[in-house]
């Protein structure tokens, strides 16, 4: 199980990575706490000092069409911001 799929790169978690030192990421569903942690410590060489999680459900869309009505789904995700020891950064545009 790959326990990080994506980091959020949003004007609000950049916000709150300058200044809380906070982290989005987009995780597995059935990832714990202990393994988002140490997931991103090895990923990014830091130090984690929190984790808090949050679950999304998928909302209903509906579009009006010239052949119909059509409804859909989007999809559920699970979402963990992670808190860095004082004084360490991650650096989502390093690799481009």
């Amino acid at each position: 199980m790959e326990v990080l799929i994506r980091p959020i790169i949003t004007e609000k978690m950049t916000k709150l990575g300058e200044t809380l030192n906070r982290y989005g990421f987009i995780v597995d569903k059935r990832a714990d706490k202990l393994q988002i942690k140490n997931a991103v410590e090895k990923m990014y060489d830091v130090n984690v000092e929190a984790v808090n999680t949050m679950r999304y459900g998928g909302k209903t869309k509906t579009r009006y069409t010239k052949t119909g009505v059509q409804r859909g789904k989007t999809a559920s995700f699970k979402k963990a911001i992670v808190t860095l020891v004082e004084g360490e950064i991650i650096d989502f545009y390093s690799n481009i």
